[in-house]
C-alpha cells in the first residue's frame, strides 16, 4: 500500500514538473506576431504613429534618424533596445560606439513615444517594440511601403559598446566585408542590398565621404567637386551631405539610380554597384520602386527578427534610457 502510494507520489511530482518546464518553455520561446498588443493595449500602435507623425512634421531629418536607430539596435546583440540605455556603472552605452556617438539621433521621439504608452497602458510595450513600430512608420511617412511589423520583443538589461564597434557596418568597408557583415547577423546579399536602400533618405558626415570624393575613381566627377565645397581636405568632419543626391527626404528608389551614375555618397554604397555580384540587384531596384518596396518590408521583417528577447527573457522597460529598478513581468 505505502508503495503504491509513493509511486502515485512520484509520478504526480513528475506530471508537476513536465507541467512546470512546458509552462517554461513556452515562456521562453513565444513567437513575435502582429496582434501582439490587440488585448494588452490596443492603442499601441496608433499612440507610436501619431508621435513619428508630429515628430517628422517637425523636423522630416527625424524619419532617417528613426530607422537608423531600429537598424543600429538590431544589430547588436539583436532587436532589444539595447541601443536607448544610457551609460551606467555596470556597462558603457551603445551610443558611445564610434558609428554612433554624435550620430544616432531620435532618442527624444522614443522617450516621447514611451511616456504616452506608458500613460496608456503601464508596463506593456517594450522599447524594442517601440523601435521596429517608429521605424516602419517612419518609412511610410515618408512615402515608402507600409509592411507588417511582428511584435512582442522584450528590452535587455545590459548595454555593449564593444559588439557595438564590431558588429556594424562601417562606410569604409567592400563588397566581400558587407556581405559578411549582414550574413553574420543571418542576412542574405539580398537581404543586404534591399536594406542599404534605406539610404534613400537621411544625411551623412564629411568624415564618412572625404576619402571617397578625394581618393576613389568609382566616382562621377562632377558630383565629387560639389561634395568638395561641403567636406574640405581637413576639418569640417560634420559637415553633412544627402546619402541621396534627388530628395533624401523622400522614400524611393533613387538610391539606386544614383549608383547607377556613380553618385553613391559612401564608399560602402558604391560598392553595391562596381563590377561585382550585386550589380544586377542594384539595376533592377533602380528600373522597379514596387519590386524594392515589397523586398524591403521583407527584409526588415527579418532584420526585426534578430536575436529577439521574448516570453520571460528581459524586462518591459519604463524607461527607455534606463533598466527597472523592479522588473515588469
Amino acid at each position: 500500500m505505502a508503495s503504491s502510494l509513493q509511486m502515485i507520489s512520484s509520478s504526480i511530482k513528475l506530471q508537476y514538473l513536465c507541467l512546470v518546464w512546458l509552462v517554461l518553455s513556452e515562456a521562453a520561446f513565444v513567437k513575435l506576431t502582429p496582434n501582439y498588443y490587440a488585448r494588452t493595449c490596443p492603442n499601441a500602435l496608433a499612440a507610436i504613429k501619431s508621435g513619428v507623425d508630429a515628430a517628422i512634421s517637425k523636423a522630416n531629418s527625424t524619419g532617417p534618424a528613426l530607422l537608423r536607430l531600429h537598424f543600429h539596435d538590431c544589430f547588436v546583440n539583436g532587436c532589444d533596445g539595447s541601443v536607448l540605455l544610457d551609460s551606467t556603472a555596470n556597462f558603457t552605452s551603445e551610443k558611445e560606439a564610434a558609428a554612433n556617438k554624435n550620430s544616432l539621433r531620435g532618442f527624444d521621439v522614443i522617450d516621447t513615444i514611451k511616456t504616452k504608452l506608458e500613460s496608456l497602458c503601464p508596463g506593456v510595450v517594450s522599447c524594442a517594440d517601440i523601435l521596429a513600430v517608429a521605424a516602419r512608420d517612419a518609412v511610410f511617412a515618408l512615402g515608402g511601403p507600409n509592411y507588417t511589423v511582428l511584435l512582442g520583443r522584450r528590452d535587455s538589461t545590459t548595454a555593449n559598446v564593444s559588439a557595438a564597434n564590431a558588429d556594424l557596418p562601417q562606410a569604409t568597408m567592400n563588397l566581400s566585408q558587407l556581405i559578411q557583415k549582414f550574413a553574420s547577423q543571418g542576412l542574405s546579399t539580398k537581404d543586404m542590398v534591399v536594406l542599404s536602400g534605406g539610404h534613400t533618405i537621411g544625411v551623412a558626415r564629411c568624415v564618412n565621404f572625404r576619402s571617397r570624393i578625394y581618393n576613389e575613381t568609382n566616382i562621377n566627377s562632377t558630383y565629387a567637386t560639389s561634395l568638395k565645397k561641403i567636406c574640405p581636405v581637413s576639418g569640417g568632419g560634420n559637415n553633412t551631405a544627402p546619402l541621396e543626391l534627388h530628395n533624401d527626404t523622400s522614400f524611393d528608389n533613387y538610391y539606386y539610380k544614383d549608383l547607377l551614375s556613380l553618385e553613391g555618397l559612401l564608399h560602402s554604397d558604391q560598392q553595391l554597384y562596381n563590377g561585382g555580384s550585386t550589380d544586377s540587384l542594384v539595376v533592377a531596384y533602380s528600373k522597379n520602386i514596387s519590386k524594392f518596396f515589397k523586398d524591403f518590408g521583407t527584409s526588415m521583417i527579418k532584420m526585426g527578427n534578430i536575436k529577439t528577447l521574448t516570453g520571460s527573457k528581459g524586462q518591459i522597460r519604463t524607461n527607455c534610457r534606463k533598466i527597472n529598478s523592479i522588473d515588469y513581468m
